[in-house]
């Protein structure tokens, strides 16, 4: 017959399996959107035509998303842009048109973001370079790029659609307004409203405020079930109104989070290098929903910062 210390042992062993295993219990989602949709895709606007230091044709851009959802894109690696001017083609080895890995939510348009590293963080303009060319009436511009869009899953690789994008250097686009000039009513979330996360725990954004560097904001997640959760969101990034979106790319699995145990509350904070006179800022936040490592997004207000 078993003793009652062996008893104890056993019960302490099950206690601490399901302590560990139940870390993420969720409901099965039957679909998870990670393919790419079939919207009209990513338009791009010539913001200036000119000459680089070195006397090279220099074409600012400015890129939008059109897709109708969520979406990352970059211009193909390897691909040069083609410069058509006079009926004749050149290449144009120096292409920047990417979103730098982030999601950019739908109707919006950017004209750089951070790169570099954490330590050492610069802000890279989007544009094209065309050595030894000069622009000419009628001159026309291709960039080769894919996208997807979508919700963001670690463990299911969306298929990239790929595209092109046509650019007429004589419609130079002045006096764009950034982020976006119409937003769906729905998409823009309030800066005190509250996202449902994984296993229904609740994200709040509980404080924003400006520091020396940038931003820092403050998170707090509520649990109302019984089992203990981790609610990811990365590292979020926000666009301005100078079309700038500040924030190197992280994968929002790699960020820590606090576990937020059964109907308790959990608070951390995150940061962001902004410069000090950036304004009509949003937060692109990637949060963990439905499934571990799956990852919705959302646009939050702060332009009251």
């Amino acid at each position: 017959m078993m003793s009652t210390r062996k008893k104890n042992l056993i019960q302490i062993l099950l206690c601490s399996f399901f302590l560990y295993a139940c870390a993420y219990i969720v409901t099965p989602a039957a679909d998870l959107n990670t393919g790419s949709s079939t919207g009209k895709g990513w338009s791009a606007l010539v913001t200036n035509v000119g000459a680089s230091s070195a006397g090279d044709l220099h074409i600012d851009i400015a890129i939008r998303n059109d897709t109708g959802d969520w979406s990352t894109m970059q211009a193909t690696a390897g691909h040069p842009a083609m410069l058509t001017v006079g009926g004749k083609t050149k290449n144009c080895d120096t292409v920047f048109v990417s979103t730098g890995g982030n999601r950019l939510a739908p109707g919006f348009q950017m004209r750089g973001f951070t790169s570099g590293t954490k330590s050492e963080p610069k802000t890279q303009l989007l544009y094209v370079e065309c050595k030894g060319a000069s622009a000419a009436p009628g001159s026309k511009l291709s960039v080769e790029y894919g996208y997807v869009t979508g919700p963001y899953n670690y463990y299911v690789s969306a298929i990239p659609v790929n595209a092109t994008l046509e650019l007429n250097l004589d419609q130079v686009a002045k006096d764009l307004k950034y982020p976006f000039t119409d937003a769906a009513p729905d998409l823009i979330e309030k800066a005190s409203g509250k996202i449902t996360a994984i296993n229904d725990c609740v994200l709040t954004l509980t404080n924003v405020k400006r520091t020396d560097t940038g931003l820092e904001f403050a998170w707090e997640t509520k649990n109302p079930g019984t089992y203990p959760t981790y609610v990811h969101i990365g590292t979020p990034p926000v666009i301005a109104s100078d079309g700038i979106l500040y924030g190197l790319y992280e994968d929002p699995t790699l960020a820590d989070a606090p576990i937020t145990l059964p109907g308790e509350k959990a608070d951390w904070t995150t940061t962001v290098a902004v410069p000090k006179d950036a304004t009509g800022l949003y937060i692109l936040v990637s949060v963990e929903t439905k499934q571990q490592k799956n990852f919705t997004s959302h646009a939050i207000d702060i332009t009251d910062k």
